[in-house]
C-alpha cells in the first residue's frame, strides 16, 4: 500500500556524519523484494533493462509485467544486453541497466562490465543469485559473480536482505553516473527477491570515502595556463573525459582560444568538431601523421579526460620526448601512471576547461607568454599543414574494379541523415569508419575502444536506437564481428528497433589478416572465415562464402541486401536509408587487400609511422626549438 507518493527522485547519497537525509516520500509496505527492486529502477529514471530471465532472477521478472515505466528488451544472449545497455549509455549519456540470472548468465556479462569499465561507461548489471543459504555451497548455477567482477567495476554489492535494495540500487545509480563514470554490480539472492518488505523511497544511503573531486585546485590551473601562453608548439589531446563531462562547448571556446591544434582520441570522437580548421586527426597507431607527428614535436601536451594509453603513445619511453604535460583527469589514478605530468590537474573536463578558459583569459590580458593567439602560433601550424598536405588520409581504389571498403564507409557517412549514429566493431573497419566519417558532434561515434571487443556493434547499435529511437543508427561490422553477436537482430526485429547494419564483408578477420601480411610473410593461418580447413592459408575470397548474409538477415526478420558493384553502391546505401520500418542488412563484398594506414607497430616508437606500406615520412624539418 503506498502511504504517499511523488515523482522521479535522483537521490545524492550521503556519507556517516554528512547532512540529514531527506524524509522518505514514498512507503510501501508488504512488497517482496522483486517488487522493491522494480519500484527502485523506476525512481532513479531507469526507463529500459536490457535482459533474459532464468531462475535466480525470475522473481525480478514477475512486476515488470505491472510497472509502466521500464521497459524490457528481451536479448538474445547476455552480451547483447551488456553491449546494449552500453550502447545506450553512450548516446544518452544516461545509466544504462542490464538483467542477467545467475552463474552462466552472470558470467555472460563479464565481457561488457569489461567493456564498459575501460571505457569509462556508466552501467548498472543487475543479477540474480541463488539464495543465501546456498551461496558458497557450490549449488546450481551459482558463481561468485561479485569476485569475478571486481577488477572491472567501480564497485559491486551483493545483496541478501530485502530491505537493502533500494538503499543499494540508488547507490549503484550515484556510483556509476558520478566521478569517472563507470559500471557496477549488483548481485540479489533469491531469497531476497521473493522476501516480503517494505519499499522506502529516497532511501538512507551510506557511501563513505567516495567522494569524486570535481573542481580542480586554483594554482595548478594557473600553472597550466601559464605554460600554455609560453609554449611555442603546444598540442591538445582530448580524451573520452571531455564527451563524458559534457565539456564539448567547453572545449571549442578554449581551442579557438589558445589557437592550439586539436587531436581527439579513438574515444573522443565527435568532442570537437572533425571540421574544424584546428582539428588535426586521431592520435594513435592508425591516427592520421598530422597528429602523431604533432604530440611527437609538441613542446607541450594538455590531455583532457585521456590517460596515455598503450595505442596512443607507441613505445612509452620514446613518446613525445620534449614536451611537458599538463594532465587533466577526473580520476586520480591516471595522473602519473603512465606519463609523468609537470602539470596534474584532478577534476571535472568542464569544470577544468571553464577555469583555464578564465585563467589563459588572464595571462592574455597580462600580456604574459611568447605566442598569442593573435601570432597564432604560425611556424607551428606551418609544419602541421604541410604534414596535412603531404600525408592525407586516403586509399586506393582496387585494380580488379571491386569496392574498396573505405569507400563504402565514406559514402555511409556522406549519405546518412544528419544526426546518425554510427556503431562500429572493432578491427579494419572500426579504423577505417574513424578515418572516413566526420563526426561534427558528440554522441554520434560508439566504439569499443579500451578492450576493442569483437561483437560490440550490433548490440550497441540496438541499445542506441532504443536510446535515441528518432535518430537513423548505423551499425559499421565486419564479416568476423558481425558472426558474434548477429542474434541480436531478431531481437531488433521483434522489438520495433530499426537499426541498419553495414557488414564489411572481405571474408577474414581483416585486422589478424593485415597483421600477417605485414608480420609473418603473407601466412594466412585461421583469417579466412568462410570457407572450412581447406581454405586455410589461402585466399579469404575462395571458394563457397558461408553463411549467405543476405538469407541469414531475412531469417532474422530483416531486410537483406547485398552490393558488390562500386556502381550501385549509392544506390544500395540510399534504399537502406530509406526502410524505416524494419532492421536492415547490407553486405558489402570488399577488396580483401585493404589495409589500414597510417600505422604504428605495436611496440613500436611513434617516430617510426608509416603513412602507407613502405613509406616512412621524414620529419627532420620541423620547426627548432
Amino acid at each position: 500500500m503506498t502511504e504517499q507518493a511523488t515523482g522521479s527522485h535522483h537521490p545524492q547519497p550521503r556519507s556517516r556524519g554528512g547532512a540529514a537525509q531527506q524524509q522518505p516520500a514514498v512507503v510501501e509496505r508488504d512488497v517482496t523484494g522483486a517488487q522493491s527492486l522494480i519500484r527502485s529502477l523506476e525512481e532513479v529514471g531507469a526507463d529500459t533493462v536490457f535482459g533474459i530471465p532464468g531462475g535466480a532472477i525470475l522473481p525480478a521478472y514477475d512486476p515488470m509485467l505491472d510497472s509502466s515505466k521500464v521497459r524490457h528488451v528481451l536479448v538474445r544472449h547476455e552480451q547483447g544486453a551488456g553491449h546494449a545497455a552500453t550502447g545506450y549509455a553512450q548516446a544518452t549519456g544516461r545509466v544504462g541497466v542490464c538483467m542477467a540470472t545467475s552463474g552462466p548468465g552472470a558470467t555472460n556479462l563479464v565481457t561488457p562490465i569489461a567493456d564498459a569499465h575501460m571505457d569509462s561507461v556508466p552501467l548498472v548489471a543487475i543479477t540474480g543469485q541463488v539464495s543465501s543459504k546456498s551461496i558458497g555451497t557450490d549449488a546450481f548455477q551459482e558463481a561468485d559473480i561479485c569476485g569475478i567482477t571486481m577488477p572491472i567495476t567501480k564497485h559491486n554489492w551483493l545483496v541478501t536482505d530485502a530491505a537493502e535494495i533500494p538503499r543499494t540500487i540508488a547507490e549503484a545509480f550515484h556510483v556509476a553516473s558520478t566521478g569517472r563514470p563507470g559500471p557496477v554490480l549488483v548481485d540479489i539472492a533469491k531469497d531476497a527477491l521473493q522476501a516480503r518488505t517494505t519499499f522506502v523511497w529516497p532511501p538512507h544511503t551510506d557511501l563513505p570515502g567516495y567522494r569524486p573531486v570535481t573542481k580542480p585546485h586554483a594554482k595548478q590551473i594557473r600553472e597550466a595556463a601559464k605554460l600554455i601562453t609560453q609554449a611555442r608548439r603546444p598540442v591538445l589531446y582530448v580524451g573520452g573525459g571531455v564527451l563524458k563531462a559534457r565539456a564539448t562547448a567547453e572545449l571549442k571556446v578554449f581551442a579557438e582560444l589558445t589557437g592550439a591544434p586539436v587531436t581527439t582520441t579513438l574515444m573522443a570522437l565527435g568532442a570537437f568538431p572533425d571540421g574544424h580548421p584546428q582539428h588535426i586527426g586521431m592520435p594513435g597507431m592508425h591516427g592520421s601523421v598530422a597528429a602523431v607527428t604533432a604530440l611527437q614535436k609538441a613542446d607541450l601536451i594538455v590531455a583532457l579526460g585521456a590517460r596515455f594509453d598503450d595505442r596512443v603513445t607507441g613505445r612509452l619511453d620514446s613518446f613525445a620526448p620534449h614536451a611537458k604535460v599538463v594532465h587533466a583527469d577526473i580520476d586520480p589514478a591516471e595522473i602519473g601512471k603512465n606519463r609523468a605530468a609537470d602539470v596534474p590537474i584532478v577534476g571535472d573536463a568542464r569544470e577544468v576547461l571553464a577555469d583555464l578558459i578564465v585563467a589563459v583569459q588572464a595571462e592574455h590580458s597580462a600580456g604574459q607568454g611568447g605566442e598569442t593567439p593573435e601570432r597564432g602560433y604560425r611556424a607551428w601550424w606551418a609544419d602541421i599543414d604541410r604534414w596535412r598536405r603531404t600525408y592525407p588520409l586516403g586509399y586506393d581504389q582496387p585494380e580488379d574494379g571491386s569496392l574498396a571498403p573505405q569507400q563504402v564507409i565514406k559514402r555511409i557517412g556522406e549519405l546518412a541523415p544528419e544526426g546518425t549514429v554510427f556503431a562500429a566493431g572493432v578491427g579494419q573497419h572500426q579504423m577505417w569508419a574513424a578515418h572516413f566519417i566526420d563526426y561534427e558532434k558528440p554522441g554520434t561515434w560508439l566504439n569499443s575502444g579500451g578492450a576493442g571487443t569483437m561483437g560490440y556493434a550490433v548490440p550497441a547499435a540496438m541499445g542506441a536506437k532504443v536510446g535515441v529511437p528518432d535518430r537513423t543508427v548505423w551499425a559499421i561490422d565486419g564479416d568476423g564481428c558481425f558472426q558474434m553477436t548477429n542474434q541480436e537482430l531478431v531481437t531488433c526485429a521483434l522489438n520495433n528497433i530499426p537499426v541498419k547494419v553495414a557488414v564489411i564483408n572481405n571474408g577474414a578477420l581483416g585486422m589478424v589478416r593485415q597483421w600477417q601480411t605485414l608480420f609473418y610473410n603473407e601466412r594466412y593461418s585461421n583469417t579466412v572465415l568462410h570457407s572450412g580447413p581447406e581454405a586455410n592459408g589461402k585466399e579469404p575470397c575462395s571458394g563457397t562464402r558461408i553463411p549467405d548474409f543476405v538469407k541469414l538477415a531475412e531469417a532474422m526478420g530483416c531486410v537483406g541486401l547485398r552490393c558488390e558493384d562500386p556502381a550501385e553502391l549509392d544506390a544500395v546505401i540510399e534504399r537502406a536509408n530509406a526502410i524505416d520500418d524494419r532492421p536492415v542488412v547490407v553486405d558489402f563484398i570488399v577488396h580483401q587487400d585493404a589495409m589500414v594506414w597510417p600505422m604504428v607497430a605495436a611496440g613500436t616508437s611513434n617516430d617510426e609511422i608509416l603513412a602507407a606500406r613502405g613509406v616512412r615520412p621524414d620529419f627532420d624539418d620541423v620547426v627548432d626549438d
